[in-house]
């Protein structure tokens, strides 16, 4: 037998689902103009702006959800765990919109040499897996799959620290492709914080279990 507050934690997933395939449309769309040159801040800047309304929708319809209904305990849990996912999916859109305010101010990928690219491209590219997995785990409440996020985000850091250190000992002060590099990989690395958080409000959210999986 259905309860009145189904429908409304239904409305209220459905909403926090539509913002994760956005969150990665927004992220793919930044990271894409970012590595091959074209501009896509006007693309990226609204969509961030959309997450951002999205993200107070979904709070408020937590709020009135908790107002109008008696939630229990399970109820609850699913509650917050949607208000904290939103939270994160806004963060993508947030850091997406910095790598292309730093693509419009000091130019994009393609301009750097290959020991910059190269790195950077291949961080780009575990990060929207990661990004793509917290969305699917999402779906289909897959605490298993949640979990898989800590070992991709491990990589993320070891590749963020590898290129730190890289460009100490190869790339000049003034550098823009440095300068540039440097914001982005930071972004991509809070990104891949991020995906984990998700995850861990994936398996609370599925099991109960609070889980690290930073």
């Amino acid at each position: 037998m259905s309860r009145l507050i189904d429908t409304g934690l239904e409305r209220l997933a459905n909403l926090v689902y539509r913002m994760g395939e956005l969150a990665h449309e927004t992220v793919s769309m930044s990271l894409e103009g970012y590595i091959e040159g074209t501009n896509a801040y006007e693309q990226v800047q609204d969509r961030s702006g959309t997450l951002i309304m999205m993200a107070s929708e979904v709070e408020d319809k937590a709020f009135e959800i908790m107002a109008r209904f008696q939630p229990v305990a399970s109820d609850l849990r699913i509650l917050k765990s949607y208000t904290k996912i939103a939270y994160d999916f806004e963060r993508y859109g947030r850091y997406a919109l910095d790598v292309s305010q730093v693509q419009n101010r000091l130019g994009g990928l393609e301009q750097c040499e290959s020991w910059i690219y190269e790195p950077v491209t291949k961080m780009s590219k575990e990060v929207m897996s990661m990004v793509r997995t917290s969305v699917e785990s999402l779906k289909s409440h897959d605490a298993k799959l949640a979990k898989s996020l800590s070992e991709t985000e491990n990589r993320v850091d070891g590749m963020y620290f590898e290129y730190l250190d890289r460009l100490v000992e190869r790339a000049p002060a003034t550098n823009k492709c440095t300068i540039s590099t440097v914001l982005v990989v930071r972004y991509l690395e809070r990104i891949a914080d991020h995906a984990t958080y998700i995850g861990e409000s994936i398996v609370y959210l599925a099991t109960g279990e609070r889980v690290t999986l930073r």
